[in-house]
C-alpha cells in the first residue's frame, strides 16, 4: 500500500476483505513473530511453519479480533499457541513435551540461589533490546527449560501482562509469577557469568 495508514484502519479494512491491508499487517509483525517463534522453538525451519501458520490463523480468525488487547498481543496469543503445539509433537527430542510446560508448579517451592552475583543496572529484559548483547541472550534462554523460557518470553520480552501471560499458556496467575522470578534469577545467573565480575561470586548457603 502506498499510504501509510494507521494500524486500525488496516485492521478495519483486513476485516472487510482487503488482502492489501492484511498484508501490510503481516509485513510490520512477521519479524517479531518470528523471533518469538525462533526463541521458543530454537528451530528456523519450526519457527518458519509457525510464523505462516500464525498469520493464516489470524486471517481465519480476523473476523474476531475485537481490540480488546492490541494486535500485536492477540498475535503473540496465536504464535504462542501454535509453537505449543509443535512442542507436543516433539516425540523423542530432548525438550520438554507440552504436559511438562504447562504442568502447575508449587507457589511455595524454594527458589534457588543463585551462584553467581553482580551489580546490574540493567535487568535482562532490558539487555534483549541491546542488539551487541543478543546472542549471548539467545544463547542464554535456550539454557532455560521450556516452562521458563515461555514464560519469560511473553512477560518480560513481549510485554504481556501477568494476566494475558497466564491465559496464552493455561497456567494460573500466581504460577506464571513463580516461573518469571526462577527464568528470571537462571537468565542473570548465566548472562552474570558473561558480563559479571568472578570476584563477586556467592556460593550458595549452606544449610546446617
Amino acid at each position: 500500500m502506498n499510504e501509510a495508514l494507521p494500524e486500525a484502519v488496516l485492521i478495519r479494512r483486513a476485516q472487510t476483505g482487503d488482502l492489501a491491508a492484511f498484508e501490510e499487517l503481516v509485513n510490520q509483525h512477521e519479524r517479531r513473530v518470528y523471533a518469538l517463534a525462533y526463541r521458543i522453538l530454537a528451530n528456523q525451519h519450526d519457527a518458519e511453519d509457525v510464523t505462516q501458520q500464525t498469520f493464516l490463523s489470524a486471517l481465519e480468525h480476523l473476523s474476531t479480533f475485537r481490540g480488546d488487547a492490541s494486535f500485536a498481543t492477540w498475535l503473540t496469543r496465536i504464535a504462542t499457541h501454535a509453537a505449543l503445539k509443535v512442542i507436543r509433537k516433539r516425540r523423542g527430542l530432548p525438550t520438554v513435551s507440552l504436559d511438562a510446560a504447562t504442568e502447575p508448579d508449587d507457589p511455595d517451592q524454594t527458589i534457588p540461589h543463585p551462584e553467581f552475583i553482580a551489580d546490574w543496572r540493567e535487568s535482562p529484559a532490558q539487555l534483549v533490546a541491546r542488539r551487541e548483547t543478543h546472542r549471548l541472550i539467545d544463547a542464554a534462554l535456550a539454557q532455560l527449560d521450556d516452562k521458563h523460557r515461555l514464560v519469560f518470553l511473553l512477560r518480560d520480552v513481549e510485554g504481556l501482562s501477568v494476566k494475558e501471560t497466564a491465559a496464552a499458556l493455561g497456567l494460573s496467575e500466581a504460577n506464571v509469577k513463580v516461573r518469571l522470578l526462577r527464568a528470571r534469577l537462571q537468565l542473570r545467573e548465566t548472562l552474570t557469568r558473561a558480563f559479571g565480575d568472578p570476584a563477586r561470586r556467592v556460593a550458595p548457603h549452606e544449610h546446617v
